[in-house]
């Protein structure tokens, strides 16, 4: 193979490899659409504390910040009866809406998600 033939072979596999490299360093970063950033520090305990009291009872199961509309944060709840509820934060930690899912068994056996209901206050 001539030399000039392989260093265009080798800078082409080079292009190839970083924008291969690019996509997965921006997908780990989340730009995607459907990317959850975990509510950390202070604020974590706060956005905490408003749901569980607005819940009344359950452990918390997950949460992510937004910076989309009037919701900064989402906290779900999980309540002992195994129904799950999202509840949407302001910025203040103020309750601006919740939804509600709970697990249900089909004929089949298998669990699906049922919206029971979803509020939103203002």
């Amino acid at each position: 193979m001539k030399r000039r033939t392989r260093w265009i072979l080798v800078v082409a596999t080079g292009g190839v490899l970083a924008a291969f490299s690019a996509g997965g360093v921006a997908l780990a970063n989340g730009s995607g659409d459907s990317a959850d950033t975990p509510i950390t520090g202070p604020a974590r305990a706060k956005a905490e504390a408003a749901a569980l009291t607005f819940v009344g009872t359950g452990k918390v199961t997950g949460s992510d910040a937004s910076d989309e509309g009037r919701n900064a944060y989402e906290v779900e709840v999980t309540k002992p009866d195994g129904s799950q509820v999202d509840v949407q934060l302001d910025k203040s930690f103020s309750v601006v809406g919740s939804k509600t899912e709970t697990e249900t068994n089909d004929d089949h056996g298998s669990a699906d998600d049922k919206s029971d209901g979803e509020t939103n206050d203002g």
